[in-house]
């Protein structure tokens, strides 16, 4: 892992938006993996910048995204595929048949998942991914349990991702209980990994991530396995090297 600290959220968006755009630079028909929630907002408000300059085209980008909610509509503003049109989507010239989030609303859910990875797989892999974090160390949807699913399944939410989440709705009745998400297996095959961490109150389960001990516990220390994964953060917290 390497490890980047920021002074502030905007260098730190700015560094992250950067990073993105040079993968689409040097392969303009990059894959990516996109991620939702309030970390990359500020993140994709800064690509957006950058292509309304003319100095970036999305054309022959591709794109997935981890995750999405069970059974919330579509069109409804907190789904994540309309999270993604209004962050990102709608103000670049990516093609819309290119964008890729899991359907939530399938009628057949865990075939909807076998879909999804056959997708992905089919264009190789994904050349970078974009992950938050979790309070309870998920990434994805993929929560802390005694194992974890390597392909895209259908998760019960635990109820203190419900809570972070409720922020985005009306109330803790509004949050859906499942979702869909990109596994394990999925997440590591990319071919390399940005994990965007914000605010202070994520430094003790950033630590666990870089430092402790690979469990499933804490989904995200399971990067820990992969041989690109860049850290960009606004936290106080030091990555051990020593101990890989």
């Amino acid at each position: 892992m390497i490890l980047h600290k920021f002074k502030n959220q905007a260098d730190l968006d700015r560094a992250a938006a950067d990073l993105f755009i040079s993968v689409v630079r040097s392969k303009p028909n990059a894959v990516l993996g996109m991620a939702t929630g309030g970390t990359p907002v500020g993140l994709y408000q800064e690509i957006v910048k950058t292509y309304k300059q003319g100095l970036v085209s999305f054309k022959e980008v591709t794109t997935f995204n981890l995750d999405e909610y069970v059974g919330l509509p579509v069109s409804h503003p907190e789904s994540y595929r309309s999270f993604m049109q209004r962050n990102l989507f709608d103000h670049i010239d990516i093609a819309p048949e290119n964008t890729h989030v899991p359907n939530g609303n399938a009628d057949d859910i865990d075939g909807e998942g076998r879909r999804y990875d056959e997708a992905i797989y089919q264009q190789g892999s994904v050349d970078m991914q974009l992950l938050g974090i979790g309070g309870n160390g998920h990434i994805g949807f993929n929560e802390p349990d005694d194992e974890l699913s390597r392909f895209t399944h259908k998760v019960t939410l635990k109820e203190s991702t419900r809570e972070a989440n409720k922020r985005f709705f009306n109330s803790i009745d509004e949050v859906p209980t499942h979702a869909i998400t990109m596994g394990m297996g999925s997440i590591l095959h990319a071919k390399a990994i940005l994990l965007v961490v914000k605010g202070q109150e994520k430094a003790e389960i950033l630590d666990r991530t870089l430092n402790g001990p690979i469990t499933t516990q804490v989904p995200a220390s399971l990067l820990q396995t992969h041989p690109r994964v860049i850290v960009m953060t606004d936290c106080d917290v030091t990555y051990k090297v020593s101990h890989s």
